[in-house]
């Protein structure tokens, strides 16, 4: 790999560097163009997209966004109330009342930005109820909720002047600087150093450490990983949303998500005997906290000695369904299911990441200057497990709270940009083939829902072994090696954690 040298022109007697920026962010998902979004126009921004523009976990975001907004008969307190519970109590409440507080203005921000949320006949907003809410509060574009709000942010980023766009750019280091941060940044084979005052690290989740997952391919962990290398604080990776409700079809590492908001509009829960018996768990039955109802279902197939679970809508109006359901309908037809007329098999898998880069009220990490957002950082707001639809919201409101904080800090950043050098391996291999796979079956028989107590000792001592390796043989430092070394770190302290 070749690093690109930093371009200098000569413009009115000044020299401007051409690779270097106020902040660079790193992700193009809700939280990335969120923060951009709110950082000062004269702030000159590095957004660095791993792939496409639209390829990110918040586009797959199916159910809504959670929040009291012109609200009758609900209240701040309560979506509290309802996240705290949700999260077993083991929430941080200050940044819980952060995120419930600020939510009637991140609504409002991205209405004034066109996001079209579906509306009733008299033409007000719409709220559906999701698991563990007491309140119908979840706004919705159908069941493409995630992708119509990044619609709107990439149409609102793509205007801004001050923000440059670098896409199917992968970052595969960070450096520390006297004035900040150096990103070694692949695009098309080559390697370009940027630097920059600030950054914020909104990579998303850790979906790929598994062997399924709801989470795009993205979805490796890189920026949790390169936080770490560089000693920022990772706090509870190992508190892992398991969705209870997967499009059961195991030929793909990528499932396809059943919403929440299925089970919002009253859809049942099945065995394989086609019973409901969710009562046998929770007195919520179907609404349920996710990760009750995941627990519940291991539980279940234990006793029935089955892994076929089921969800059924077929009763209510086939007319309501595809109307109120329009993808997911699509989607499980062209499975061989209609779900207007027969239950759809599901089954739990990876989700959501609760733990991630330990965070402060501004989002700021334990690295000074260094602000993460989104599904990879740990600003506590979930406890041990995220209620339904919050994840929208947080990227929202933390990733603005970061813009906020920098801008504070813009006026007295240094003139000047350090550039760290690029780590270069001499007589670097390919990465050898398997490892990735290796460690998504690690996860996936040690840690999946309920922990295996007696796999758990052997699968971290492989995982360190894995980690090591990668870390000490000289390997090509391309995506594959990136990827699988994220992979390795993200596994290597969840496993960490839970022994």
């Amino acid at each position: 790999m070749q690093c690109t040298a930093l371009r200098i022109k000569w413009i009115e007697s000044v020299f401007v560097m051409e690779n270097n920026f106020d902040v660079i962010i790193v992700g193009c998902g809700a939280a990335g163009l969120y923060g951009a979004i709110n950082l000062p126009s004269d702030c000159r921004i590095l957004l660095l997209c791993k792939q496409d523009l639209t390829l990110c976990n918040s586009d797959l975001a199916q159910g809504g966004i959670a929040g009291v907004y012109n609200s009758p008969g609900d209240s701040i307190e309560l979506h509290e109330h309802d996240t705290m519970v949700a999260g077993g109590f083991q929430n941080n409440p200050e940044t819980v009342h952060i995120l419930t507080t600020h939510a009637a203005h991140e609504i409002q921000a991205i209405l004034d930005m066109g996001v079209d949320f579906d509306r009733t006949a008299d033409g007000e907003l719409h709220r559906t109820l999701e698991g563990g809410h007491s309140r119908h509060r979840i706004f919705h574009h159908k069941d493409a909720t995630g992708a119509e709000i990044l619609d709107k942010l990439i149409k609102k980023v793509k205007t801004l002047p001050n923000v440059t766009i670098l896409e199917h750019a992968m970052m595969v280091g960070i450096q520390k600087t006297e004035t900040g941060f150096s990103a070694n940044v692949m695009q098309g084979g080559s390697c370009t150093v940027y630097s920059s005052h600030f950054m914020i690290l909104a990579t998303g989740g850790i979906g790929r450490v598994y062997r399924f997952t709801t989470n795009s391919k993205i979805a490796t962990g890189d920026g949790i990983a390169f936080a770490y290398e560089n000693g920022a604080e990772i706090r509870n990776l190992h508190l892992i949303q398991f969705h209870p409700t997967a499009f059961n079809d195991h030929h793909t590492r990528e499932c396809f998500l059943i919403s929440e908001a299925v089970r919002g509009e009253g859809a049942y829960l099945l065995n394989c005997h086609k019973e409901r018996f969710m009562d046998r768990y929770d007195e919520r039955l179907e609404l349920a906290p996710r990760d009750v109802v995941s627990h519940a279902i291991i539980l279940e197939s234990r006793e029935t000695n089955s892994d076929n679970f089921y969800l059924d809508i077929s009763y209510k109006d086939p007319e309501f369904v595809k109307n109120r359901f329009p993808m997911i309908y699509e989607k499980v037809l062209e499975q061989g299911y209609d779900m207007t007329k027969e239950p759809i098999p599901i089954f739990p898998c990876q989700h959501y990441l609760m733990g991630g880069i330990q965070v402060d009220d501004n989002s700021e990490t334990t690295v000074p200057n260094l602000y993460a957002a989104g599904e990879c950082s740990h600003t506590g707001v979930h406890g041990n497990n995220r209620l339904a639809s919050n994840s929208l919201l947080e990227a929202l409101v933390f990733s603005r709270q970061a813009a906020l904080d920098i801008a504070k800090k813009l006026p007295h950043a240094p003139k000047t940009f350090a550039e760290a050098a690029v780590p270069v391996k001499p007589g670097a291999k390919k990465l050898p083939k398997g490892l990735r796979t290796e460690i998504r079956q690690i996860m996936q028989d040690n840690y999946f829902v309920i922990p295996n107590k007696e796999k758990l000792p052997e699968g971290f001592k492989r995982i360190t072994e894995i980690r090591n390796q990668l870390l000490e043989e000289p390997y090509l430092i391309d995506a594959d090696y990136v990827e699988a070394k994220s992979l390795a770190t993200v596994a290597y302290i969840i496993l960490k954690e839970v022994l």
